[in-house]
């Protein structure tokens, strides 16, 4: 999803939807306490934290406001038309309070920009003000949410304070995909998904939240949106795709009018790793444990089940280090701690032992060199990688992640998935890259949580020869669960599922944009490739809450067949299905030969199917 509203394809029929779409505003949830007192961890004492590079900003309580707003502020002047740039940062806070009722702390969040807690608890870290993400103005009369990606808000509390006027109301989050909030505590007013501040409420297109607690949630324009394992105090307004798993509070189902889905429990969920100083002044990673059918927030009770690993059994890396250097440090039982910044990766980086973490600092990036699949994975269990970006090079990748080799000998286990958490593959964008694949999981029980796979649609290396890809993810692997599945614009199936028994909650998808015409698009007397596929010999699988979008603005003669195409068996089973035509093309049908058509006749209208069979 991105800048198809931003420049001259935009249209008055959309622009004027956008403005209905988002009219439901609600009042501020009554303030609360200020939380923080009583937590489960003190304040550690001052001790020299680890050596993360130059990239990692760590702030402490006893610093002044002023000195931590010239500090966020000066990454976020760099940052926040940095869309394509190579710049990365980590913004971490240690345990305590940060600003007051009088001079409150607002931190402005950029592309590329992580901003953490290192509290055992989201309560250990208080920002007494926000911490938000506002409309991007590409022009003075072109300010929009659709491209604000690439960011992170996770483990503190915001007591909302501060600002004026209509900003004033609540923490503002106008961010579209690849900028999950997580482990958050919101009190004191609004969460709000929209920028209805800058030049008017504007599109913004899908996001995800897991492990958070908040007030009142002003949707707004979101286009779509996942909501997992959380409490909320209300939900606004629903555009397309709006879907809760496990959350207290949630709406229920209602699809399509309005189109919520709500699952009361998460068939298998695991949260992010995260690091955090304990009472002793030690940094640990906290590895969460792997859930079943759970709901809520995993802090209600203390601290989230799992393992603490100290920061000394990981490798600090660095971007300037060799892959070979990387691979020694994972085969002698490191962890992997990726600090901020861009990594060539010439051959692929290796992760053979079960257990490994691979946690990446402020979206740290492996580019593809000479063709290499950047990430590899082995055929073992309980591996959790998170907050990594992948991008292809310029010469062709068969995958940008492979997960297991897919042989008979390979070792999985139900109760602790290899998971990958807020992992994000490109396509083109900030060059011209090449890959096969963007997502290849071959591991039985893999669990995917919040994973966007983008061919590029603008930027630089745009165009259907210049940055092809093929699918953005393939599963072979059996009993794999995503939650949170984005992938878009690849040119043949988005998303390819061979397996048996898998489960998706929540799936976004935009066709490819660039077709040159239908000629170029089409396959065994089929118009297009459809967004979401099920192998034919596939017995049992289900979706809940999926959508595919058509835009094929360079010919919008361009028909596609379906936007899901599934085996009709008993024990496939989807549910709140729609398709989307967002100004060019037509969609046929939205599943199988099942759903009407949308098209030019019906801009941004909706056509869904409830559920299929």
């Amino acid at each position: 999803m991105t800048s198809r509203s931003a420049g001259p394809t935009s249209t008055p029929a959309r622009a004027g939807w956008a403005r209905r779409a988002s009219a439901v505003l609600v009042a501020i949830a009554a303030a609360v306490a200020l939380v923080g007192a009583g937590s489960a961890s003190a304040a550690p004492p001052p001790r020299p934290g680890p050596d993360l590079g130059p990239n990692v900003r760590v702030y402490d309580p006893s610093m002044s406001v002023a000195d931590i707003r010239a500090s966020v502020d000066a990454v976020y002047d760099e940052q926040v038309d940095n869309e394509m740039g190579p710049s990365r940062y980590t913004l971490l806070f240690k345990p305590g309070t940060y600003g007051t009722a009088a001079d409150p702390l607002i931190v402005r969040v950029g592309y590329y920009t992580e901003v953490a807690g290192l509290g055992a608890l989201p309560t250990d870290v208080v920002i007494n003000g926000h911490v938000d993400v506002y409309n991007r103005c590409l022009a003075p009369d072109n300010c929009i949410a659709l491209n604000n990606f690439w960011r992170s808000l996770s483990n503190l509390t915001i007591n909302v304070t501060g600002l004026s006027d209509c900003r004033a109301s609540g923490n503002f989050w106008a961010a579209s995909q690849a900028a999950p909030m997580r482990r958050v505590n919101i009190v004191g007013g609004n969460l709000t998904l929209m920028d209805y501040c800058t030049a008017g409420p504007q599109y913004a297109s899908g996001g995800f939240i897991a492990d958070t607690r908040t007030g009142f949630v002003i949707n707004g324009s979101q286009q779509q949106y996942l909501v997992r394992n959380s409490e909320i105090g209300g939900w606004s307004n629903a555009v397309w795709n709006q879907v809760f798993s496990g959350v207290d509070g949630a709406p229920a189902t209602s699809f399509p009018s309005p189109p919520y889905t709500t699952l009361d429990k998460t068939p298998v969920s695991r949260e992010r790793p995260f690091l955090y100083v304990d009472a002793s002044g030690t940094w640990q990673v906290r590895v969460p444990s792997a859930t079943a059918d759970s709901s809520g927030v995993t802090w209600a009770d203390g601290q989230t089940p799992g393992r603490s690993v100290p920061l000394s059994d990981f490798y600090v890396a660095r971007p300037s280090d060799s892959v070979s250097t990387i691979n020694s440090q994972l085969a002698r039982g490191k962890h992997l701690l990726l600090t901020p910044g861009v990594y060539d990766v010439d051959r692929s980086i290796t992760v053979r032992r079960a257990d490994t973490v691979v946690l990446a600092m402020g979206l740290a990036s492996l580019t593809a060199r000479g063709g290499a699949v950047p990430l590899v994975i082995g055929d073992v269990p309980g591996v959790v990688v998170a907050g990594l970006m992948v991008d292809a090079g310029p010469v062709n990748s068969p995958a940008l992640v492979r997960v297991g080799s897919g042989r008979a000998a390979t070792r999985s286990d139900a109760a602790n998935p290899t998971t990958l958490l807020d992992v994000f593959l490109r396509v083109g964008g900030p060059f011209a890259g090449r890959a096969t694949v963007g997502l290849e999981v071959n591991s039985d029980h893999t669990l995917l949580d919040d994973i966007w796979a983008w061919r590029a649609d603008h930027g630089e290396g745009v165009g259907w020869t210049v940055n092809p890809s093929e699918n953005g993810v393939v599963v072979n692997g059996d009993d794999v669960t995503a939650t949170g599945l984005f992938s878009e614009h690849f040119r043949e199936y988005n998303t390819v599922w061979n397996g048996e028994r898998g489960r998706t909650v929540f799936y976004q998808n935009e066709l490819p944009y660039d077709a040159p015409n239908q000629a170029a698009w089409q396959h065994d007397g089929v118009l297009g490739w459809a967004g979401y596929k099920v192998a034919d010999t596939v017995r049992t699988h289900e979706l809940w809450g999926g959508g595919s979008y058509i835009y094929t603005n360079v010919d919008p003669t361009i028909h596609a067949t379906r936007g899901f195409e599934v085996p009709v068996t008993p024990g496939v089973r989807l549910h709140s299905l729609l398709t989307v035509q967002l100004g060019a093309g037509t969609l046929d049908h939205v599943v199988n030969d099942t759903g009407a058509p949308v098209s030019s006749a019906a801009v941004g209208v909706p056509s869904t199917v409830t559920s299929f069979p």
